[in-house]
């Protein structure tokens, strides 16, 4: 397929997997140049697959962003290991993401062992490489060149965007030639609602230090226009599962909650170019993690991926 320059016009799907919390969301909010993942110090926020779409004049390249792999420990655990293994499913490349601080573990044998049966090529992207000297940079190459054998090892900081550009270039490389699967200016192929909801649920995980990470959802209950304002209300309940858990998002004098929507407000009308109106409500659903229905009443469908 040409692009109007006669150039062949590539395009293909690439699976970002990794330990929770090496950098994987960074790396696509840098790559698409906006935020459609939540970025959080604490691991595995990111629960569904997020596809960000890159569009340049001869390729499009398809990124999904994986949950953390990692042993699962309730229901919710195990659907996100299944989304994180079944991207490795019909992808042209996988890039398998690792933090430079923290070296060669368990967690990434645990990894390395799912690529044995993969004929996709696989780039070991060594990312947040501005925190370590150069020295150590070239023993932990040496240590994964001999655990596996990788397409292309790149090391990089997605933070500070080092690097990047080269890996993009050479993920293009591996393309095949193929559609343009999006419009150019579409970066996800997520809707607003999910994103919204993901904005949200960032706010309340920066915010908040108790035990709150899994233990929480954002379901969003309506979105309408307010024509005669020319505003987006926005109605969205934060799902945990203890009366403390509520009492922490709510905050004294309903501060926390407050603050929570006010930053989140401020992306929300970056993503929708418009301003907006947004009320959080919270609600306990004992145990919700555990509960099939629970976890496909608030969006996490085994059978979509």
């Amino acid at each position: 397929m040409n692009n109007e320059t006669g150039k062949k016009f590539k395009s293909g799907f690439i699976s970002i997997i990794g330990r929770p919390n090496v950098g994987k969301s960074t790396f696509l909010n840098r790559v698409i140049g906006q935020k459609i993942a939540i970025m959080s110090d604490k691991p595995q926020t990111t629960r569904n697959k997020v596809q960000g779409v890159l569009t340049t004049n001869d390729a499009q390249l398809i990124f999904i962003d994986t949950p953390g792999i990692h042993k699962p420990k309730h229901k919710l655990g195990d659907f996100m290991m299944k989304v994180a293994q079944n991207t490795l499913k019909e992808i042209d490349a996988v890039l398998f993401m690792v933090n430079a601080e923290e070296g060669y573990g368990r967690g990434e044998e645990f990894i390395i062992e799912k690529f044995k049966s993969l004929q996709t090529p696989v780039f070991l992207v060594i990312n947040k490489i501005d925190k370590i000297h150069p020295d150590q940079l070239l023993s932990l190459i040496e240590s994964y060149k001999e655990k596996y054998n990788f397409a292309e090892i790149v090391p990089i900081s997605a933070l500070q965007g080092n690097n990047v550009e080269r890996l993009l270039e050479q993920i293009k490389q591996y393309m095949p030639e193929g559609p343009q699967y999006y419009p150019a200016d579409q970066v996800t192929d997520h809707p607003e609602r999910f994103i919204i909801s993901e904005l949200i649920r960032e706010k309340a995980l920066h915010l908040t230090r108790e035990e709150i990470p899994h233990s929480l959802a954002v379901v969003i209950d309506k979105i309408e226009r307010m024509d005669e304002k020319n505003v987006i209300h926005v109605m969205a309940t934060v799902i945990v599962e203890r009366d403390s858990q509520k009492g922490i998002i709510i905050g004294k004098q309903g501060g926390m909650l407050k603050e929570i929507g006010k930053r989140a407000r401020i992306d929300i009308e970056n993503l929708l170019g418009t301003k907006v109106f947004l009320e959080l409500w919270v609600k306990v659903q004992k145990d919700w993690r555990n509960k099939l229905t629970q976890l496909r009443d608030f969006g996490f469908r085994e059978d979509e991926y």
